[in-house]
């Protein structure tokens, strides 16, 4: 069934007729298509659901394509970004052409269905604002912070979970919320694989979201144990390039404080609310756990 998922995605990439776009998207690394699995496991029996797992597919790479660009990323996920080997206006044109070929797509399905996808994307680009504007300072506001998470990563899961469970004929509204709760979870997780992940795994460098004026959860906990020196240091390490001696006292302050461990606590704490609500499906529970135990 997942097989049938990329097959699709190929042929949409395809019917757009740009044999450039074609070029570049295969070029494109599909990643872990935790969208696509999850509108499968949830509805794996309905015969449209690879076909919406391959539109939010196309969405989830149109956004990664935008933030590259926003972000002035150079690698994605190990492999040059394609705003790094074409250029930022051909990296935007080509999300902008994804993102039209779903949305022309999603308009065979049930209006909830469209609307639930489309609202999500705008939601979406709302959170990757307020992720920009956020990194202009050392943020505390760890109810922002949940907000733009929830807008940037976690809504586009959460329609996709609820959209599978419409077309499934299942309580959509419960499984919305382990696809918010997954997805809030998933994005925390990746904010700590920044600061611990392998660079060669990650395709990045550590610590690159603080170096971009990212505050992540693991940095507002560190700031919450430190003394009023630290605090200050932290926040002048903010946002710049760091040298090989502030890293290390940021490794170090880390594992002091368990910084690490209390910031897993908080995904936890979010995915067991998640499976609260599907307590009784395994496949569901696999997914949460691969999201946890994740390494990139």
């Amino acid at each position: 069934m997942f097989e049938r998922v990329e097959t699709i995605i190929r042929e949409l990439v395809e019917e757009v007729d740009f044999p450039q776009a074609t070029q570049l998207f295969s070029k494109l690394s599909g990643g872990k298509r935790l969208r696509a699995r999850l509108i499968l496991t949830i509805a794996p029996n309905h015969p449209d659901a690879a076909r919406l797992g391959a539109i939010v597919e196309l969405i989830h790479a149109a956004s990664l394509l935008h933030d590259d660009v926003i972000d002035e990323a150079m690698l994605r996920r190990g492999v040059e970004s394609v705003n790094a080997t074409h250029g930022s206006k051909i990296a935007i044109m080509l999300g902008d052409i994804l993102y039209s070929k779903a949305f022309s797509e999603l308009t065979s399905f049930d209006p909830k269905i469209a609307r639930a996808i489309s609202q999500s994307v705008t939601q979406l680009s709302i959170g990757e604002m307020m992720d920009v504007e956020m990194a202009g300072q050392f943020n505390l506001d760890r109810d922002l912070y949940l907000k733009m998470l929830y807008l940037k990563t976690a809504t586009l899961i959460e329609s996709c979970a609820y959209c599978a469970a419409l077309l499934e004929g299942k309580e959509a509204a419960a499984y919305g919320v382990y696809g918010k709760n997954l997805g809030l979870a998933f994005q925390i997780v990746d904010d700590i694989l920044d600061i611990v992940g392998d660079e060669a795994t990650l395709g990045k460098p550590a610590l690159n979201d603080f170096v971009e004026g990212k505050t992540t959860l693991p940095y507002m906990d560190l700031y919450d144990v430190l003394d009023a020196k630290d605090k200050e240091k932290l926040i002048g390490c903010h946002g710049r390039t760091l040298d090989a001696s502030e890293k290390q006292w940021l490794f170090n302050a880390m594992k002091e404080h368990c910084i690490i461990e209390r910031s897993y606590a908080k995904a936890q704490e979010l995915c067991d609310e998640a499976l609260s609500v599907i307590s009784d499906e395994d496949a569901l529970r696999t997914i949460i756990t691969t999201v946890i135990q994740r390494s990139h």
